[in-house]
């Protein structure tokens, strides 16, 4: 994998997300660096609680997405339920109740695209654990702005689905156990 400088991390989960975020988490440094935003796909009807219960096991802040919220390094963002998540060009979070895409909303997608626009070759953006396709065009993009592309193994994933949607239309850099994740990320701080 090429070494460059990442600004920014973009992450895409359904099914089997919250045992891999509960993995992968706690296992980054309390000096972890960058920005992670993620969207893990879940009812509108979800409360904060899979924020907080995040927080509780990380050594990094944890903690939903707002409106027009500037971007931190450190800390972690999950894409409110119910809402797709983009990021601006002045890097602040934008909330939208646009049509569902790939069928789910928060999408990875969304995130991915808005977020390759604004950090093009600076941006990680990673695919785990779910079903469907979604963030496979979404991490696409990101590769052809320039920016680096993992994804978790399928044979350590919960549900494979997502992982191999991406690994069949990208040139992933890698692909990784939770565990090599965390360490690869560490690395980046």
């Amino acid at each position: 994998m090429t070494n460059r400088h990442i600004k920014a991390i973009v992450a895409g989960v359904s099914q089997g997300g919250i045992v891999a975020l509960e993995t992968l988490l706690p296992q980054l440094s309390k000096t972890f660096d960058k920005p992670i935003i993620i969207v893990q796909h879940r009812a509108a009807s979800s409360d904060t609680f899979l924020s907080e219960h995040l927080n509780s096991l990380s050594l990094i802040q944890v903690e939903e997405a707002e409106e027009k919220q500037p971007i931190k390094s450190g800390t972690v963002y999950l894409a409110p339920a119910g809402y797709h998540l983009l990021i601006e060009q002045d890097m602040t979070f934008s909330l939208s109740c646009d049509e569902r895409v790939n069928f789910t909303r928060p999408s990875v997608d969304v995130l991915f695209e808005s977020a390759a626009d604004c950090y093009t070759h600076q941006l990680l953006g990673i695919i785990l654990t779910g079903y469907n396709s979604d963030g496979a065009k979404g991490l696409q993009r990101i590769k052809q702005a320039g920016g680096l592309a993992l994804v978790q193994d399928p044979e350590d994933a919960e549900v494979p689905d997502m992982p191999l949607a991406a690994i069949k239309i990208t040139p992933v850099d890698a692909i990784l156990t939770l565990d090599q994740l965390a360490q690869y990320l560490n690395r980046l701080s």
